[in-house]
């Protein structure tokens, strides 16, 4: 495998299971709740060990053997650094604790609504969702914008059980936010205020 059939695995390996990761978490939230550090745990499980797998069996298949065209190349490195820049974004606003889930476990905290959170709501999932692009743009096979399409299904999923949770936890709040901030495209210019 090339370089940039390397990088284009790691980036999988990164994104891949993330929604897999929310299927065990959002559905029964009221349980692991109660079971925190084996949520964690049963989530990891469930998400990474199987992506990585697929990715070692079929990686003939998701990975050309040959370098990709320049253009490919550039654009692919462009939207993994984007991603790189919007995963320090949200870290930065969030902080670590909330981005690995911790507030969804315990229930607690308050809706993010500043920051990068201000201008679109679900800021984690595009970033991933361009590094994956990036790496289809790395891998050049057919398999792999497939499996893209297959991540995006899936991560559509996930996001609608994400926000029905937080419109339970966060009732008004959150259909407010909606109303003010879109989900996927962000909003350019002045942010309006909450």
């Amino acid at each position: 495998m090339t370089l940039p059939g390397w990088l284009a695995a790691l980036v999988l390996f990164l994104n891949l299971p993330i929604p897999l990761y929310w299927f065990v978490v959002h559905p029964r939230v009221g349980f692991w709740r109660r079971h925190r550090k084996a949520a964690y745990i049963t989530g990891l499980l469930f998400s990474w060990p199987p992506v990585t797998g697929a990715m070692a069996v079929y990686r003939h298949e998701l990975f050309r053997p040959s370098w990709p065209s320049v253009w490919a190349m550039v654009a692919g490195l462009v939207l993994i650094a984007f991603e790189g820049w919007i995963f320090w974004r949200v870290r930065r606003d969030l902080g670590g604790a909330r981005l690995v889930g911790q507030t969804e476990l315990s229930g607690g905290g308050e809706l993010a609504q500043h920051g990068i959170y201000a201008r679109i709501r679900h800021p984690r999932y595009v970033g991933s969702f361009l590094a994956i692009l990036g790496a289809c743009l790395l891998a050049g096979t057919r398999v792999m914008w497939v499996v893209a399409g297959i991540w995006l299904l899936l991560t559509r999923i996930a996001i609608a059980l994400e926000e029905r949770e937080l419109r339970a936890r966060f009732a008004q709040v959150y259909e407010d936010y909606c109303r003010r901030v879109p989900g996927f495209l962000p909003r350019l210019g002045k942010s309006r205020p909450i």
